[in-house]
């Protein structure tokens, strides 16, 4: 009898045990700074044609095959990336918590957002600039906006810049989205459209507006888009020198004429990592 017992209870601590190595099977790796876990959580814009776009088919843009680069380099295949939706008032505090491993996302370095995340980069220079209509021969500086109707998305600052600093006289048109301006630029009910010039490309290189306009190629301000990572994570040494590797190898170069190119946008040269142009 309790031979038996003793049989039984084996029985029972050997499922259990079959069952824990299971379920400890399917655990996934987050990823982290060691590369080569199951998934690595990668933070990008959903909405900016170009640059980080999620599409029917997948997730395209420049930030898109950046991230997609580094990636590789700390040893996760495409299959392996988890991408999430980083919008630009959640960035910071999505680093903080570890929802994302990285964040590549026209994420501008700025003094602010360097006290609470760190970055990698600089991987592009952008500038604010305008978007004009292609035959308009109008506007050839920042002063010809005077009296111009300028357009930028509700909540941002770009438009209010030019009018404070460059062109006083301008006429401010707040729409709620990029493509909105980009309409009203088409229709002419807007004369310009101001915002980093990378993103205006990638608005313009799409399919249904090539050809219809151009960058005024002003470079208002400097923006220098960095990679977000956790304050203290030693992800940063190893995506710089992924970053390095894109540049020296050519895919860089490649994937700024593929994804922003056919708006005729002439990048600054690939940023020295640590190179913060104020």
């Amino acid at each position: 009898m309790k031979l038996r017992k003793v049989t039984a209870a084996s029985a029972v601590l050997l499922a259990l045990s079959v069952t824990a190595t299971a379920c400890g099977g399917d655990k996934k790796d987050d990823g982290g700074s060691s590369g080569g876990g199951k998934k690595i959580a990668i933070g990008i814009k959903y909405d900016q044609p170009g640059l980080g776009q999620k599409t029917p088919q997948g997730y395209a843009g420049l930030d898109v095959d950046v991230a997609t680069y580094v990636a590789k380099k700390l040893g996760y295949n495409a299959d392996q990336i988890e991408w999430k939706e980083s919008k630009s008032a959640d960035r910071e505090t999505m680093l903080q918590r570890g929802d994302v491993d990285f964040i590549a996302a026209t994420y501008s370095i700025t003094p602010e957002r360097q006290e609470k995340v760190d970055f990698a980069g600089p991987y592009l220079l952008a500038h604010q600039d305008v978007l004009i209509r292609a035959d308009d021969s109008t506007i050839k500086s920042p002063a010809d906006l005077n009296k111009k109707k300028l357009c930028s998305v509700t909540g941002s600052t770009s438009a209010q810049n030019v009018k404070d600093k460059l062109a006083t006289k301008a006429q401010l048109q707040q729409y709620p989205t990029y493509s909105a301006c980009l309409t009203g630029l088409q229709s002419k009910a807007i004369d310009a459209l101001t915002t980093d010039d990378s993103i205006l490309a990638g608005y313009a290189s799409q399919s249904q507006f090539k050809g219809k306009f151009k960058l005024g190629g002003f470079k208002m301000t400097n923006e220098n888009y960095g990679i977000g990572i956790k304050k203290g994570s030693d992800l940063k040494a190893k995506i710089n020198k992924a970053l390095e590797e894109m540049v020296a190898d050519g895919s860089w170069k490649k994937a700024v004429d593929k994804n922003l190119g056919p708006a005729g946008y002439k990048n600054e040269p690939a940023p020295k990592i640590g190179d913060i142009k104020s």
